[in-house]
């Protein structure tokens, strides 16, 4: 799966299963496909996806089936995805992570492109599809984990909000500018982040994990202070917070994301928050690049073009 930002509405229509494993598989992940044989003479598949920057937003239908994500398909992708499925119509379930749950009109699920995941569909349906890559969603992994294949119900509370603004997202993508659909993309990431975070927030935190988070967090700080150093990395920052990086490495694991991506996804929000400040347009590309750690001005293009689906020349000239 390519995300294309700025793309045209892409629409597919089938009645061939293989045709619709195939589209599938172009338009979101590699997945294995069996449908209700019983239904073969009146089978169809029909998708419709536009993108918004670094969000892909899509309604799936078919009829009866399961789409499997396989440990060898998840294993032979470069990339990953964070997805939503939001049921418009039917009924369905989905499992991952030893968790299943069933889904009714109006209900939600997050789920992992990395990881095998299960979804199984009864008679007509229809599923509306918000892709992100997994870098793009402040989401730690552990939180991710224990929240993937749980129901959210989109009728009440945070659910219906969030879920308001996915419907109205595929009901009718806005035509915006680069810089804005970025904007839109990591808001509404941000929304689906604090949809889960919440079903996770009353977990009891032992003493240790507590002095974890702790350390986590001025971590986080000390990454924020010290972005313009090139030489930012798990070396200088173990030393500086009296720790070895084994134990660096372990607590960001234990967290869910790794140092060096930290670091990484860090630098290139605050370079983005520059590029699009008008107040700092007399500053060069090159000049934000740098302030930021990224001494390579064309990998510091590649790398936001490639999480943000837009070159930073591209982000600055349509904000």
């Amino acid at each position: 799966m390519v995300l294309a930002p700025g793309s045209e509405p892409v629409h597919r229509a089938t009645r061939r299963y293989d045709e619709w494993r195939e589209a599938l598989r172009h338009d979101f992940v590699a997945l294995d496909v069996a449908p209700d044989r019983s239904r073969a003479s009146s089978f169809a598949g029909s998708s419709r996806s536009a993108t918004l920057a670094h969000l892909q937003v899509s309604e799936v239908g078919s009829v009866a089936q399961t789409c499997r994500r396989t440990p060898q398909l998840a294993g032979h992708d470069d990339r990953e995805y964070l997805q939503v499925g939001m049921l418009a119509r039917g009924t369905a379930s989905l499992e991952q992570d030893g968790r299943s749950t069933v889904l009714h009109p109006g209900d939600l699920a997050l789920y992992e492109t990395g990881r095998p995941f299960r979804w199984s569909f009864g008679g007509d349906w229809v599923l509306q599809v918000f892709t992100w890559p997994r870098e793009c969603v402040d989401l730690a992994d552990a939180e991710s984990a224990a929240v993937t294949a749980c129901r959210f119900g989109g009728r009440s509370g945070l659910g219906r909000m969030v879920g308001g603004v996915l419907q109205d997202l595929v009901a009718d993508p806005p035509q915006l500018s680069a810089a804005g659909a970025v904007r839109l993309a990591d808001e509404v990431g941000g929304l689906v982040a604090t949809l889960a975070g919440e079903r996770t927030a009353g977990l009891s935190v032992a003493a240790g994990e507590r002095s974890r988070a702790a350390l986590r967090t001025r971590v986080e700080q000390y990454v924020a202070e010290h972005l313009d150093d090139p030489d930012l990395g798990p070396a200088s920052i173990a030393a500086a917070h009296f720790v070895s990086p084994r134990q660096l490495h372990r607590l960001f694991a234990d967290s869910g994301e790794s140092v060096t991506r930290r670091i990484r996804r860090t630098r290139l929000e605050r370079a983005r928050r520059d590029l699009g400040d008008r107040r700092l347009a007399g500053a060069s590309i090159t000049q934000v690049a740098r302030r930021y750690g990224f001494t390579d001005l064309a990998a510091f293009s590649r790398a936001f073009r490639a999480t943000y689906g837009v070159s930073p020349r591209g982000y600055r000239a349509s904000g």
